[in-house]
């Protein structure tokens, strides 16, 4: 997927986690909207360089949206996408690429049971439920979802358990939205709920995708598979 009109800035503060406060290059102070409601603490640290999308509508409360960030790390400067609706775009652009095989009547946002999943299709006469998460933290070049509790990717990752088990074609799709990490776990410290339900789901007959991107200021595009590790830590 693609962005327009980007423009660098710098990360001075979040005073909320839908606005941040930033400064152009020539000083300027501007509002920009966070389009990621996560802590994202890691990320957003004063003097960060970050990436907006200046937004068409001039009547907008915030000029801008806030899409990308560099992140230091002792292996070099990562760029990571930080908008939470760039993995679902992405992720659609790769599935009808043929990211998991031919797909037939490919579709977004489809309500099964109570639950609303990000993609629904058919393979033959087998359906296909695809789930994706969006991933933003990294530590020492592992990904880990989530970065603070979600009950809702909780729910429908049990409920993709359920669909396997009836022969249905189920899939998490872990976005990672930076390249270069050498492989993706559960946020086992956070939500070690989540974890034991995607070892679950596995077990299930759920496929366990993991996949980096490749990041530029103005675009994001899923790369290749990242080897997913579900082994919970001592004790857990």
């Amino acid at each position: 997927m693609h962005y327009h009109d980007i423009r660098p800035a710098v990360f001075q503060a979040r005073p909320n986690r839908f606005v941040a406060q930033v400064t152009l290059p020539d000083g300027t102070p501007v509002r920009a909207h966070v389009k990621n409601t996560g802590r994202c603490a890691e990320l957003l640290v004063p003097g960060a360089k970050v990436y907006l999308e200046y937004a068409a509508n001039p009547r907008r409360a915030t000029p801008c949206d806030l899409v990308a960030v560099e992140k230091p790390t002792p292996r070099g400067t990562l760029l990571v996408n930080m908008d939470s609706a760039a993995p679902n775009a992405a992720a659609g652009e790769w599935l009808a690429a043929g990211g998991l095989g031919p797909l037939q009547d490919l579709r977004a946002e489809q309500t099964f049971g109570d639950s609303r999943f990000d993609f629904a299709a058919r393979q033959g006469d087998r359906p296909v439920l695809v789930e994706v998460k969006g991933c933003t933290l990294e530590t020492g070049g592992v990904a880990c979802f989530p970065d603070a509790p979600t009950l809702r990717g909780l729910k429908h990752v049990r409920e993709l358990a359920g669909y396997a088990a009836r022969g249905w074609r189920c899939c998490v799709l872990v976005v990672i939205q930076m390249a270069g990490v050498h492989c993706f776990r559960p946020n086992w410290a956070t939500q070690p709920a989540f974890g034991q339900a995607l070892r679950q789901a596995a077990e299930a007959g759920v496929e366990l995708r993991a996949l980096d991107c490749t990041v530029t200021p103005g675009s994001i595009a899923l790369r290749r598979d990242v080897p997913v590790d579900l082994t919970p830590p001592a004790g857990t």
